[in-house]
């Protein structure tokens, strides 16, 4: 009973956690000051392509537009779409970006800052 508990509160802690990843929120190093690492296998100085225009939808209270942004996957850019993210009070979002450190690009992370 003890074993089956822990492994259900495992799963549910894992479900509440992927959209959260998936939202591009941010990394723990970045939100300790630190940058994060490049990911092993990524665009190196190949640079992100312009951002594509997106139509945003109405506003929606309680809600704060994420602008889509360009990921690496797989060895190439990939479009991820912007979409709609619960507000919370007292933070701002910034969203995720390309910075370019050296010669190589890295991907920040978006997330909610003081």
């Amino acid at each position: 009973m003890l074993n089956r508990r822990s492994m259900l509160r495992g799963l549910f802690a894992a479900a509440l956690a992927a959209p959260i990843a998936a939202a591009g929120l941010p990394v723990e190093a970045e939100a300790q000051g630190r940058p994060p690492p490049p990911p092993p296998g990524g665009p190196g100085n190949r640079r992100p392509p312009p951002p594509r225009y997106e139509r945003r939808p109405a506003p929606r209270r309680g809600y704060v537009w994420m602008d889509g942004h360009w990921a690496w996957r797989r060895g190439r850019y990939v479009w991820v779409p912007g979409g709609w993210v619960a507000a919370r009070p007292g933070y701002r979002y910034r969203g995720p970006r390309w910075v370019l450190r050296g010669n190589n690009w890295v991907f920040i992370s978006g997330g909610w800052y003081r």
